[in-house]
C-alpha cells in the first residue's frame, strides 16, 4: 500500500514519447473511493485545469506516474462530483472522521492506495493535530464497510474505532 500523498509531486510520463506531460498536483476520488483522475500543476498562471482519468494511467510507481500518450492530458471537468485530496472546496483533508454515535477518530491527513495499481482506496491517515502527532502518533483506518462524506464531516459506523491502528509512535527521547 502507499499514500496518495507519495503520488503527489511525481512527475507524469508519456511512455510513447518518454516526455514529461506535467507533474501530479492531487488525486481526484469519486464516490466508490477510487482514484478518478490525477489533477496536473498549472503550466501558466491563466491556463486551464488538466488532468489525467484513471483510464489513461499506466501506473504510479514510486518514481512517476506513467500514461501512453499524450493525448491522455485533458481539460479538468468541472462540473465533477469528485473529491480532491489536498485542494478546492471539496477536500478530504483536514475533514473530520466521526461515529455514527459522535465520536470524533481524528482529521484525515491522507489516504491510503491499494499496491498493485494505486486505484482503489484502502484505508486512512488520521491526525489530531501536530502535538499529539508528536506524543502519541497518527492512526490509520482501514476502509470501513459504509462511509458517508458529507460537507463538514466523514461518517462511519461505531464499530470503526475498533479497527484503529498506530502507524507510528511517539518520537523516544
Amino acid at each position: 500500500m502507499k499514500k496518495a500523498r507519495d503520488v503527489i509531486g511525481l512527475p507524469v510520463i508519456c511512455v510513447e514519447t518518454g516526455k514529461q506531460v506535467g507533474s501530479a498536483k492531487d488525486l481526484l476520488l469519486n464516490e466508490g473511493w477510487e482514484v478518478e483522475s490525477v489533477l496536473l500543476e498549472a503550466g501558466h498562471w491563466f491556463s486551464e485545469a488538466t488532468c489525467i482519468e484513471r483510464k489513461d494511467v499506466i501506473a504510479m510507481g514510486d518514481d512517476a506516474v506513467t500514461i501512453a500518450a499524450e493525448q491522455a492530458v485533458r481539460p479538468l471537468n468541472p462540473s465533477s462530483a469528485c473529491r480532491a485530496l489536498l485542494f478546492g472546496e471539496r477536500k478530504l483533508k483536514g475533514l473530520p472522521v466521526i461515529t455514527v454515535n459522535g465520536q470524533q477518530l481524528g482529521v484525515i491527513e491522507d489516504v491510503y492506495l491499494e499496491a498493485d495499481r494505486g486505484i482503489k482506496v484502502i484505508g486512512y491517515e488520521l491526525t489530531e493535530g501536530f502535538i499529539s502527532d508528536l506524543t502519541e502518533g497518527r492512526r490509520w483506518l482501514p476502509m470501513p464497510d459504509a462511509v458517508k462524506v458529507g460537507d463538514d464531516a466523514l461518517i462511519v459506523p461505531v464499530h470503526a474505532s475498533e479497527a484503529l491502528q498506530e502507524i507510528f509512535g511517539p518520537k523516544e527521547e
